[in-house]
């Protein structure tokens, strides 16, 4: 009977993830009075908005069975790039963001164009390029914060719409547009084909290569994103942010059912594993427990959710 339960709940371990997020919730809404109340959702929600938009993107790239470290530092460059054109009476706010994005975008593809040509393992090359953008953000701020921007551009972090925060609402577009690109779209069953069974997707005659190249494009898009609510939320591009948050949005995919293996994920889950991480972090902060256990309990949290993955596999056979 017990065997039975087990092989039942690995089986079911993607929805593993909206049970402990619920029973979390239920039990911090207990603990801690300010926990359900709207500001406090509200700044869980504007706190989550970055880390789930560079989760969103990793995803991407983990189904097909890669990994990408310069998230991080694409966020401090794609902050610099448009923090230069976002002073007052400068550029129309469309200069700055299509600047931000477009920076994000060669980055990904610089990233999809060596790992598909020179063959070097992603974790590796993209190793490289996280010191390579943080250099080119030292660069290009001279080592100086970039500030005195212009109204427009900080009311994309800091402002709001209907009483709603505009990271939010910018956060559940981000959500739709990739549920949407993974879930109806040729190139979304690709990825999957990609990570589960590489030489076969090459065999049925997938561009295995153009469709890497696609992950890392979008990933550094939605890095640069990231990157701009960021700026624009602290009000200076800061050649020096983003420093550690590949580690969350990887965690928020692995935590949300993103195997590490490639060939499954979904950005529902993503999303889930993100609000996790965030509704973790602002209960603790609630509670005055301080900022070095939370680090142990994430840690926890992401070798359980890695076990839990490596067992369910074993279960499938």
């Amino acid at each position: 009977m017990n065997e039975k339960f087990n092989s039942r709940f690995l089986k079911s371990g993607r929805y593993g993830i909206f049970l402990a997020f619920a029973i979390i919730c239920i039990v911090l809404a207990l603990s801690t009075p300010r926990f359900f109340t709207v500001p406090n959702l509200m700044i869980i929600g504007t706190q989550v908005s970055i880390n789930a938009l560079l989760a969103f993107g990793v995803t991407f790239v983990i189904i097909t069975g890669g990994i990408d470290l310069s998230l991080g530092s694409m966020v401090a460059v794609t902050g610099v790039v448009a923090a230069t054109f976002a002073h007052p009476d400068t550029y129309p706010l469309a200069v700055p963001l299509l600047a931000g994005l477009g920076a994000g975008l060669l980055f990904g593809a610089f990233n999809g164009f060596v790992v598909t040509k020179s063959k070097v393992p992603p974790f590796i090359v993209t190793l490289g390029t996280m010191t390579i953008g943080r250099g080119l953000a030292l660069i290009l701020s001279k080592g100086r914060p970039v500030s005195n921007l212009s109204d427009p551009f900080n009311f994309i972090g800091g402002g709001n719409v209907f009483g709603i925060p505009f990271p939010i609402i910018i956060l559940i577009i981000a959500f739709l547009v990739c549920s949407v690109i993974l879930n109806k779209t040729i190139l979304g069953r690709y990825m999957y084909a990609v990570g589960g069974n590489e030489p076969a997707a090459r065999a049925s005659g997938i561009g295995v290569n153009r469709v890497k190249m696609w992950v890392y494009t979008i990933c550094g898009i939605l890095s640069a994103l990231g990157g701009i609510l960021l700026t624009s939320r602290i009000t200076t591009g800061q050649p020096n942010a983003g420093a550690g948050f590949e580690l969350d949005a990887i965690a928020a995919a692995i935590i949300g059912g993103t195997s590490t293996s490639g060939g499954t994920g979904t950005m529902t889950g993503t999303l889930i594993g993100a609000l996790l991480i965030g509704v973790i972090s602002n209960s603790l902060d609630l509670l005055n427990v301080t900022s070095y256990y939370q680090q142990v309990v994430m840690g926890v949290i992401i070798i359980g959710a890695v076990v839990l993955d490596s067992a369910g596999k074993k279960e499938r056979g």
